[in-house]
C-alpha cells in the first residue's frame, strides 16, 4: 500500500472511530510501527489529526468542546439526534457515554425538558448547563483526556449503583457477529457498566459504522433495545439488526 493510500485510510479511520491505535493500524495495513508513526506525524503536521501517545485522535477533540466544523458526518449525527430525543420523557433518568453524536442529541433536547442526565462526558456536562430543567449527575473522578470522559474504578462503581431509564451509547463500531465494540479499554469498562445500569439501551451510530468492529467488546446485540442511524428504518442494511430483535428507528 502506497503512502497516499495509507494516510487516506488512516484519516478515514480517525474520522469514523474518533481514535486509532498504532498497533491496530500496523496489523490492518501490514506495515511497520515506524511507518505508521511517520504517517501520523505527517497527518498531524498537516492539521488533519491530533497525534497522541500510542495513536491519534480526530481534530474534533482539540479542546474541551468538540468543534462543529471538525465533526465528521455532522448532518447525519443531527438526524440521529432528532430521532433520539423522542425517547426521552420528563422525569426520566438518562445515562450517557460521550462522543459527538451524544453531544448533538443534548444540543437538540427540548428547552423545557425535566429530566436527570447522568454522565462523565465533559462536553455533555457543559452542554447541559444551559437547560434549566435538567438535573446533572457527574460520575467519576479520573478524566480520559483523549475521550473527554471520566473513567476508572470510581466511575464504574458509581454507574453500577444506578437504575436508569435509558442508556445512550455513542458507538465506535457495531456488527451482527461481534456486537458493540470499541478500541479504548477504559471507556469499554464504563460503557459496560452503563449498559447494565439501564432499563433500555439505545445505540446511536452513523451508518458507516455498521458491520465494523473493534478489538474490545462492549456488549452483544441482545443488550441493545434501540438502534438509531440516519437511515430510514426499512433500509436493507438495517435488516440484520431487526432480525436480531432490535427496534430500529
Amino acid at each position: 500500500m502506497f503512502k497516499k493510500e495509507r494516510q487516506a485510510n488512516i484519516l478515514r479511520q480517525v474520522n469514523l472511530h474518533n481514535k486509532v491505535i498504532i498497533a491496530n493500524l500496523c496489523n490492518d495495513m501490514g506495515v511497520s510501527e515506524d511507518t505508521i508513526r511517520r504517517d501520523l506525524q505527517e497527518l498531524a503536521d498537516a492539521g488533519k489529526i491530533i497525534k497522541v501517545h500510542g495513536g491519534a485522535l480526530s481534530t474534533a477533540f482539540s479542546g474541551l468542546q468538540f468543534k462543529p466544523e471538525n465533526v465528521y458526518s455532522q448532518s447525519q449525527k443531527n438526524s440521529i439526534a432528532l430521532k433520539a430525543i423522542n425517547l426521552i420523557k420528563d422525569h426520566m433518568y438518562v445515562v450517557t457515554s460521550g462522543g459527538t453524536t451524544i453531544l448533538e442529541m443534548v444540543h437538540n433536547l427540548p428547552a423545557n425538558l425535566q429530566a436527570t442526565i447522568i454522565t462523565g462526558s465533559i462536553p455533555v456536562i457543559n452542554a447541559c448547563v444551559s437547560y434549566p430543567g435538567l438535573n446533572v449527575i457527574v460520575i467519576g473522578d479520573t478524566l480520559s483526556k483523549d475521550s473527554k470522559i471520566t473513567v476508572g474504578a470510581s466511575a464504574v462503581n458509581q454507574i453500577r449503583e444506578l437504575n436508569a431509564d435509558l442508556c445512550f451509547l455513542g458507538t465506535n463500531a457495531i456488527d451482527v457477529e461481534h456486537g458493540v465494540t470499541d478500541n479504548d479499554r477504559d471507556v469499554v469498562q464504563v460503557k459496560k457498566a452503563m449498559v447494565a445500569s439501564a432499563s433500555k439501551v439505545v445505540c446511536m451510530t452513523i451508518s458507516e459504522k455498521l458491520q465494523t468492529y473493534q478489538p474490545m467488546l462492549v456488549c452483544g446485540l441482545n443488550k441493545i433495545d434501540y438502534l438509531i442511524t440516519e437511515l430510514e428504518p426499512n433500509h436493507p442494511s438495517l435488516q440484520p439488526f431487526v432480525d436480531a430483535g432490535i427496534t430500529v428507528l
